[in-house]
């Protein structure tokens, strides 16, 4: 045997015995969460509650994870990513081991996953919480420079806090939550805003057209310039951003855009790995929280929503989803203790000093489900007498099914009580609650906090729903 064939053997020897080594070391964990945004961090903190000595680990692609209902407000409010950053603290007081690494593929048979960095990490149980992606639209001058989508990584954010700082005029293409609060807050910096919405309203796919008009009116009020029923047909400029092109053939001027179009699942490693996909894009999850293989459940943006109301597939995708999944995800990973029943949907936002929340169904999607309807409305202010400091008027819209009296919506506009007034509406839901329980409701009251007992407006707007009968 030559020196040549030699090296070789024992090169061959050397390989094996490393391989093995890192067999032997391999990392393994009894829970293995993918993913460290809001999902995931649940799924490891509910895991720690039931599972007190699991080894836990979570892996992310991020040095550092931002709120991410939040975003908008590093631009304006805030005006800095440092003051929107998840502390690391709330994984380490849970025991859970963090790996700052991107997982790359899934070995169901063998329960490990590999990451780009080359290690394997075995589990015994695995969590997918791999959030969603911006959606970008195949438009013309999509990548010209200054024209952005809301990303949920802080080097990508701190480019677009920077370029703000060059730009007077900016297009805000999408009218959702996150296209109405950018507006705002790019307002706030004394920027030329304009938003253009596809559909007749903004917020339409979550506020009846009545709510929809009043923060179109906020908008206005504020300088922001709303650009209804258009589509942006293409953004035109040299190098960057300088104008969109809108379909009724208008153009707009603009030294930036931004994309607020909403988010596709981010689904590529389940796919991959034989999982189960559902109609709506995202990764299918039976009432646990479990993926077609029942050692991986999947919650947050990228697992599939059934509606609450029709049991059928839902498109909502929320923070707040996100954490109630989880939770249940993690109490599930060793024994099946909770079980959900579909998403409701509760959601809020704010147009300066005008706060909406809505929670359910909106009396348009009640009726295109085919429920028969009676609705209830109420006006009074949030606190009581109204001249108290900061009272502002507050509106409620209840939604009943007539066949069953039980409430399957509500939106609510007004002052800084609106959010947890909109909470109050999702318990009613979450409890099928009849009209003639929430009219005999018992609320607690205080001048500076609440409305009046005597036109507490949720009730009213039930005792007004009754009238309907």
């Amino acid at each position: 045997m030559g020196i040549v064939d030699k090296s070789k053997k024992l090169i061959n020897l050397f390989d094996k015995d490393l391989a093995s080594r890192r067999k032997i070391e391999m990392k393994k964990s009894d829970i293995l969460i993918v993913g460290g945004s809001a999902a995931g961090i649940v799924v490891g903190m509910t895991a720690r509650q039931y599972y007190k000595d699991a080894k836990i680990t979570l892996v992310r692609k991020e040095e550092q994870v931002c709120v991410p209902c939040a975003i908008p407000y590093i631009f304006g409010t805030l005006g800095s990513t440092d003051k929107d950053v998840i502390p690391d603290a709330i994984l380490s007081k849970n025991g859970i081991e963090l790996v700052v690494d991107e997982v790359q593929s899934i070995d169901r048979d063998k329960k490990t996953v590999a990451t780009s960095r080359g290690e394997t990490i075995g589990f015994d149980k695995l969590v997918l919480a791999t959030g969603a992606s911006p959606i970008v639209p195949p438009i013309p001058g999509i990548d010209l420079d200054n024209v952005f989508v809301v990303n949920k990584d802080i080097d990508y954010l701190n480019a677009l806090l920077k370029s703000l700082n060059k730009v007077k005029d900016v297009v805000v293409i999408g009218g959702g939550f996150i296209g109405v609060e950018f507006a705002d807050e790019f307002k706030k910096r004394g920027l030329n805003v304009s938003i253009v919405e596809l559909l007749p309203h903004c917020l339409q796919l979550v506020f009846d057209e009545e709510f929809c008009i009043r923060a179109e009116k906020r908008l206005s009020e504020i300088g922001v310039n709303v650009m209804t029923n258009n589509r942006a047909d293409r953004i035109v400029g040299d190098k960057k951003a300088e104008a969109v092109e809108l379909s009724s053939g208008e153009k707009l001027k603009c030294d930036m855009v931004l994309l607020g179009i909403g988010v596709t699942p981010n689904t590529k490693l389940a796919k991959e790995a034989g999982l189960k996909i559902g109609e709506k894009r995202g990764i299918w999850v039976d009432p646990y929280m479990r993926t077609s293989d029942e050692n991986i459940f999947a919650a947050g943006d990228c697992a599939e929503k059934t509606s609450f109301f029709t049991k059928k597939p839902s498109g909502l995708r929320l923070a707040s989803i996100a954490t109630w999944e989880a939770r249940i995800a993690g109490a599930n990973l060793s024994q099946l203790r909770k079980k959900q029943e579909g998403v409701i949907g509760v959601w809020s936002t704010i147009v300066r000093d005008l706060a909406m929340g809505g929670a359910g169904m909106t009396e348009k999607i009640a009726k295109d489900a085919g429920f028969d309807l009676f609705i209830g409305r109420a006006t009074t202010v949030d606190k009581h007498p109204g001249g108290m400091p900061g009272a502002a008027e507050m509106n409620v819209k209840l939604i009943f099914e007539k066949k069953t009296e039980r409430i399957l919506g509500g939106e609510i506009s007004g002052g800084s009580t609106t959010a947890e007034a909109t909470n109050i509406l999702a318990a009613f839901i979450k409890a099928r609650s009849k009209v003639d329980e929430i009219v005999t409701f018992q609320m607690g009251t205080h001048p500076a906090l609440t409305a009046s007992p005597i036109v507490y407006p949720i009730v009213r707007a039930a005792e007004d729903a009754m009238t309907k009968l």
